[in-house]
């Protein structure tokens, strides 16, 4: 629960606000970028929601933040808001919210596969939160849970256990000491089943890999997202831990492949067409070629 004595003074006054426990993971200016800013290495409220659509939207930021550091004045009902996750992106892909403060805030990603015969895939792991939990079994519980490397796991031991899902992640990033049950070895892409594709991508961290939906959504973690202010896609220098030269050459690899969708774990998510999205890549690889 947010502290009003600890609220950051960048806040505008009003109804929301943020306190000092804010750790700058970005959910907020994500779900609400119309309320919530990056004042620099922290999150504030800067213009106040008025409609009930922006207070909507305020309240899902409030629900999704990893260390409750968003409050409000009043009290509200958030039976509704909760219920609201997972949330639908499109078509059959969705939100989780409820981010984990031992992920820094990640986004995780619920593939609802209800009539396909590999059923619900679970992209790296949220907070296990009981209203979420009891969503996720209502959507038909969870048979995969694809772990992109070692930062974004948070609870994925709590969720295995209640969905007795397989967990799938790379040896290179630990999954044999976390108990992982299909463990990706080297750096060939490896199928999951026909529409989904496990592809390695080093570089942010040793065992980094991403995941291709339908040759349309691209799972990133923390290797690829969209930039609001370049706009076009990026990679993350400043948070690189394992070797910029690595994520250079998996971001080449991408390449080869389609897609429309980029569903990061940090970062914007974006779609376009899948040409579209070609030629941000290569203009990313193009930068990152030049800079890293």
């Amino acid at each position: 629960m947010a502290d009003r004595t600890r609220r950051l003074p960048q806040n505008i006054a009003g109804e929301f606000f943020v306190d000092d426990s804010c750790i700058d993971c970005d959910t907020c200016r994500q779900i609400a970028p119309a309320h919530f800013r990056d004042h620099g290495e922290q999150s504030s409220v800067y213009r106040q929601p008025e409609t009930a659509a922006e207070i909507s939207q305020a309240l899902r930021a409030l629900v999704s933040c990893p260390t409750a550091s968003i409050g409000a004045l009043t009290k509200h009902d958030l039976r509704q808001t909760v219920a609201s996750f997972p949330s639908l992106i499109a078509e059959n892909v969705y939100f989780c919210g409820f981010t984990s403060e031992s992920s820094y805030g990640a986004w995780s990603y619920l593939i609802a596969r209800l009539d396909e015969a590999g059923g619900n895939v679970l992209v790296d792991s949220p907070r296990f939160a009981a209203p979420l939990v009891r969503r996720i079994k209502e959507l038909g519980g969870v048979r995969t849970m694809f772990l992109t490397h070692r930062d974004d796991v948070a609870d994925h031991a709590a969720f295995a256990r209640e969905f007795g899902c397989e967990r799938v992640m790379s040896e290179a990033d630990g999954a044999v000491r976390l108990g992982i049950e299909r463990v990706i070895k080297g750096e060939a892409e490896a199928r999951l089943d026909d529409d989904l594709l496990v592809i390695p991508t080093p570089g942010h961290t040793r065992g980094h890999q991403v995941l291709l939906y339908r040759e349309k959504y691209l799972f990133t973690g923390d290797h690829l997202a969209w930039s609001p202010e370049k706009r076009t896609l990026t990679a993350f220098r400043d948070v690189n831990w394992y070797s910029r030269s690595e994520q250079t050459r998996s971001m080449e690899k991408l390449l080869r492949y389609r897609f429309e969708w980029v569903l990061p774990g940090h970062g914007r998510i974006h779609h376009d067409t899948s040409e579209a999205m070609h030629e941000h890549l290569r203009h990313c690889v193009e930068w990152m070629r030049a800079t890293w």
